[in-house]
């Protein structure tokens, strides 16, 4: 089927293009730009490209003279997006990318959906990390790079016969899902997840966000009751007992919710399936022991750090095994060969024994567990923490408070503008206030010192002033932050190693 899709270069988009032409479609798509990772990696999959959104990409352009049978449009673009209007023109029929997976991706396939506030890209990866790593070939589309499996979608394969209860007998080969509970498109305002109709599905947790969306947090969680209510009676609900609006919105499941926690957790008057007692915690890895039940069912190993990525873990172990059958034994050697996610506390490089590392995380309690989790690995030397609010939430005063304490495992902050300067004033994170805030956390004693800062070349100075061998930096953003990653390993290696810079390159 000749297919196009506006706005292709998003991370979820480029993705849903990719694995339609792994399905053998003709797909071609345009956006404002193409930048790295993902202009390059659509070239790679056969994606034809065209820079800007025009009505003629719909006109024959695209498809060497003949229109498209379906155009996708991405949920950035507006109502008056010319591409939009012209297939509406044309007659063409117009989706959201729920429907394109809905349609070509999920039919013969038991989706297997994981949603929450925090940590859906994380565990979806390794949900399909652990079902591929037992041989069960699954499907998925998961908006980041998961880095032990090379790309971000897969086309499901044939089923692995699996070796559990009649339940998980009966289903489909496995289609992994990262559950946005984010909107689909202007003409129908509903979240992402709503769309997919799991089979099995993993709450992670549900904290206020997507203000722009959700303007009260009865409306945000509304969506996640709406997504357990859909569940089937046959399906399965992997929940975090930890989080006590998880709790409550999971009762309202007809299915069977399998709860999971760590040990020593408050679990909010329900008692876990799946509990994990850390046994040791390194710079390289978490070893803990897996209850099922009550019953022990071994001893695994995580390469991830944190207690966040602990809980991913184990959310994940629980939907492949008892979900799909996939054998424990499996699923723990499966689970040692995790590399992580693009992303996702990656480390970038390390000039002058200098860590930088890179991580998504906006909404406050996501910077918390960053940091937190870094710091297990990183015991020694100093933490600076670089944060850009730049996601509609983290823009706006909602969290104020909760971002002073986020920071606290770091030694220095450094705080980037607002992302949406034109909000109100009474709306507006305020960064002169969250500075002193920050500083006086603790009292004349503290460590913390914040700072405020006009744009990437400052704080990349900065940086270089403050940093010393063996301290930690952690760039926290949801966005390219203007290319700060690249800017500031170049500085920290001409500070560090002056032999590679000006006259000395020859």
């Amino acid at each position: 089927m000749r297919i196009f899709v506006t706005a292709v270069a998003g991370t979820g988009m480029g993705s849903l293009a990719g694995l339609l032409t792994e399905l053998g479609h003709d797909v071609a798509g345009s956006d404002v730009a193409f930048h790295p990772p993902m202009g390059p990696a659509l070239k790679q999959w056969g994606v034809r490209l065209f820079e800007g959104f025009d009505p003629a990409h719909l006109d024959g352009v695209a498809h060497n003279g003949k229109k498209p049978e379906i155009v996708i449009v991405g949920n950035v673009c507006r109502r008056d997006n010319p591409e939009a209007l012209r297939a509406d023109e044309l007659g063409i029929e117009r989706i959201h990318i729920a429907d394109a997976l809905r349609r070509f991706a999920l039919p013969g396939t038991s989706p297997l959906v994981v949603a929450g506030t925090h940590g859906k890209t994380t565990t979806s990866s390794l949900c399909a990390h652990l079902l591929q790593g037992v041989g069960f070939n699954p499907g998925y589309l998961i908006g980041g790079l998961p880095l032990s499996l090379g790309k971000s979608f897969q086309k499901a394969g044939a089923r692995r016969l699996a070796s559990s209860t009649s339940s998980t007998l009966g289903r489909a080969v496995p289609f992994v899902l990262e559950g946005d509970e984010y909107d689909t498109a202007y003409w129908e305002k509903t979240a992402k997840f709503l769309h997919y109709r799991a089979d099995v599905a993993i709450v992670t947790s549900i904290e206020h966000d997507h203000i722009d969306i959700y303007p009260r947090f009865e409306d945000y969680r509304a969506a996640f009751a709406r997504f357990v209510r859909q569940l089937p009676k046959s399906g399965l609900l992997v929940a975090y007992a930890g989080d006590k609006e998880v709790v409550r919105v999971c009762k309202e499941a007809s299915c069977e919710v399998a709860y999971y926690a760590l040990g020593g957790e408050i679990t909010h008057g329900v008692a876990p399936h799946w509990l994990a007692e850390t046994a040791e915690e390194s710079g390289s890895a978490t070893t803990f022991d897996l209850f099922t039940g009550e019953v022990a069912t071994g001893r695994f190993v995580t390469p991830l750090s944190g207690a966040h990525n602990l809980r991913n873990a184990v959310a994940a172990i629980g939907a492949s095994a008892q979900g799909y059958g996939a054998p424990l034994k499996e699923v723990a050697q499966s689970l040692a060969s995790f590399e992580g996610v693009q992303r996702r506390q990656e480390l970038k490089g390390s000039p002058g024994n200098i860590r930088v590392y890179d991580d998504f995380a906006h909404h406050p309690t996501a910077v918390a567990e960053t940091l937190k989790g870094l710091r297990t690995r990183h015991p020694g030397g100093r933490m600076i923490a670089v944060f850009e609010p730049r996601s509609a939430t983290a823009c706006r005063k909602l969290h104020q408070e909760a971002y002073v304490s986020a920071f606290d495992r770091a030694t220095h902050v450094l705080l980037a503008p607002v992302g949406r300067p034109e909000l109100p004033a009474d709306e507006i994170l305020d960064l002169e206030e969250l500075v002193k805030a920050l500083g006086s956390r603790l009292g004349p004693s503290s460590l913390v010192q914040a700072e405020r800062f006009g744009g990437v070349e400052a704080i990349v100075d900065r940086i270089v002033e403050l940093a010393d061998p063996g301290d930690t930096v952690v760039v926290l953003s949801n966005g390219a932050f203007g290319g700060i990653h690249e800017k500031l390993l170049a500085a920290l290696t001409a500070a560090h190693h002056p032999k590679v810079s000006g006259e000395d390159q020859t």
